[in-house]
């Protein structure tokens, strides 16, 4: 499995010409993909819920700051509700991970990214559902006076207004998936309400808590390489497959292998062994979101409340 995975994030994100050769063999899958996604942008119907709602998402394959954008978001507003679909969980449908702060199931029922948002944003709402609009009503039934949608760019059907972020280093391969990292045509961004360029218009704050001279590094989230620059020097790093459940004897094993007793790892990945009892140490990944970013937001939420008369206590 690391090998696949390992293959993949080069095939996108730094291929040799084996695997250039591989992407051009793939075109015509791709132009049916990409064929697909427009007609479904096409006949798609967008619908008013009577709530503001905005999407953070990308159109890339690999993280680009997302959770830590929409928790940015979500600290700023009160009443708030982040819905995602909870990829990797051990549960379906529609789960109410956390109501006002208060959570109301594990981490195997949220999924690790639903956890992260319910723990670091206690004064938030966090719902999981394979069906956003079902969650946006549920979200309207508990009390909450907006939605933040992460990744829902590509749920057409929803009235919203649409962030896409865009990396500051961008694979040169445009081509769509299986071709390329693109999920959406590269255009797509010219359709968003707002671009977020990172170190632009946002900018990624990553501190170590607690650094300990011998360590291992453990993670299990998209492109991991993107943060191996902020590590400390010479420790040995364990990568896994993005939303991957550890168990308590996979990470004794690592640790024994590498003669230690001490974990670095994302809080994302913290949410899913905290409660193993090894000693861990967190690497914070954070974002600092220029104010031209979060005044269009709160534009668009005043313009929202405005035209619908809706009564919002919209900022802390």
């Amino acid at each position: 499995m690391k090998q696949l995975i390992t293959f993949i994030e080069n095939y996108f994100y730094y291929p040799t010409p084996i695997h250039k050769l591989l992407s051009l063999l793939l075109l015509p899958l791709t132009t049916i993909y990409m064929l697909i996604i427009l007609l479904k942008k096409k006949f798609a119907k967008p619908i008013d819920y009577g709530i503001p709602i905005i999407s953070v998402g990308n159109i890339i394959i690999g993280g680009s700051g997302k959770t830590p954008f929409v928790i940015s978001l979500a600290k700023r507003y009160k009443n708030s509700c982040i819905i995602l679909r909870g990829y990797k969980r051990k549960s379906k449908g529609l789960i109410v991970v956390s109501n006002n702060g208060n959570i109301e199931c594990d981490v195997n029922i949220s999924g690790d990214e639903a956890m992260e948002y319910a723990l670091k944003v206690p004064t938030s709402s966090v719902i999981v559902s394979e069906d956003r609009t079902v969650a946006i009503q549920k979200a309207k039934e508990i009390g909450c006076k907006m939605v933040l949608l992460d990744d829902g760019h590509s749920k057409y059907n929803i009235q919203k207004f649409d962030i896409l972020l865009k990396s500051n280093v961008e694979p040169k391969n445009r081509f769509c998936i299986p071709s390329g990292p693109f999920r959406e045509p590269y255009n797509q961004y010219n359709n968003a309400n707002l671009v977020a360029i990172e170190d632009c218009d946002y900018k990624r704050v990553v501190t170590i808590d607690d650094i300990h001279e011998n360590m291992v590094f453990i993670t299990a989230i998209a492109n991991p390489k993107r943060i191996f620059k902020y590590l400390p020097k010479n420790i040995k790093i364990y990568t896994y497959e993005d939303h991957h459940f550890f168990t308590k004897d996979e990470i004794a094993t690592i640790l024994k292998e590498s003669q230690t007793d001490t974990i670095l790892t994302t809080f994302k990945d913290f949410v899913k062994i905290k409660e193993f009892g090894f000693k861990i140490c967190l690497i914070n990944l954070e974002l600092e979101i220029n104010q031209h970013i979060l005044n269009q937001c709160d534009e668009y939420i005043n313009q929202y409340i405005g035209d619908n008369n809706y009564n919002f206590n919209n900022r802390s």
